[in-house]
């Protein structure tokens, strides 16, 4: 075990692991995100306010229980260069570490009810084949983690592979996804509380979508929450 660690330092010289928000050298006990960025990232506080920002942009759309983001998505910050390697580097670790530290921040929090089950939005086929993995997954698996909640990645599914959201209105966004989604197996989900995860909020657009999908079956309880939220 010595020499396996001595081994990794040895390697580290040469191939160092870079912290993915400031792109420094990791320090041997740090995992995918240094202490630096971790302490300095904008958290929302939105689980400890039932009318956060996050949930009054869904009210009306669709019924759920709650809803929050960890972080506050802002354009040159370390929130953004996170998401940016979690989704375009192949960084997943860091969408599990990201997962991770949002649940320990829910985990401490009584007033957020935890689900049963756990469902990261789903990627096309063809856009999962393409990058390799889902990023929405990669946090759903890091907060199942620390939270002891299954993760099911395999009911809800994406049928049809919409053009990018990009530059689209709210209006134009939904109408693009309304029918992209579909739950495979209702009935193994019925009178579930399903949190649905998603890596960055910013018209609502897919998860309102999805939600709709899954509020078609008897019993089921939503909640909703992303790792970063775009003002």
């Amino acid at each position: 075990m010595r020499l396996n660690h001595y081994l990794q330092d040895f390697l580290s010289l040469f191939f160092p692991e870079l912290c993915a928000g400031c792109g420094n050298n990791l320090f041997k006990n740090e995992l995918e995100i240094c202490t630096k960025c971790i302490y300095h990232l904008p958290v929302t506080n939105f689980h400890k306010d039932p009318l956060n920002k996050f949930a009054k942009q869904l009210w009306g759309r669709f019924v759920f229980k709650q809803a929050g983001s960890y972080v506050y998505f802002r354009k040159g910050s370390r929130v953004q260069n996170i998401m940016h390697q979690l989704k375009y580097n192949k960084r997943q670790e860091a969408g599990f570490r990201m997962g991770q530290l949002y649940a320990f921040v829910l985990n401490a929090n009584d007033e957020w009810e935890m689900p049963d089950l756990i469902i990261p939005v789903p990627l096309h086929p063809a856009k999962l084949r393409k990058r390799g993995y889902n990023q929405s997954e990669s946090i759903a698996k890091g907060m199942s983690f620390v939270l002891n909640i299954p993760v099911l990645s395999d009911n809800l599914i994406r049928i049809e592979d919409t053009e990018t959201q990009t530059r689209k209105s709210r209006f134009g966004r939904y109408e693009n996804l309304k029918n992209a989604f579909k739950c495979l197996d209702k009935n193994n989900l019925m009178n579930k509380h399903i949190l649905l995860i998603d890596d960055v909020m910013t018209t609502g657009a897919t998860l309102e979508a999805c939600a709709i999908e899954l509020l078609s079956i008897d019993g089921i309880v939503i909640s909703i929450a992303t790792i970063a939220f775009t003002e």
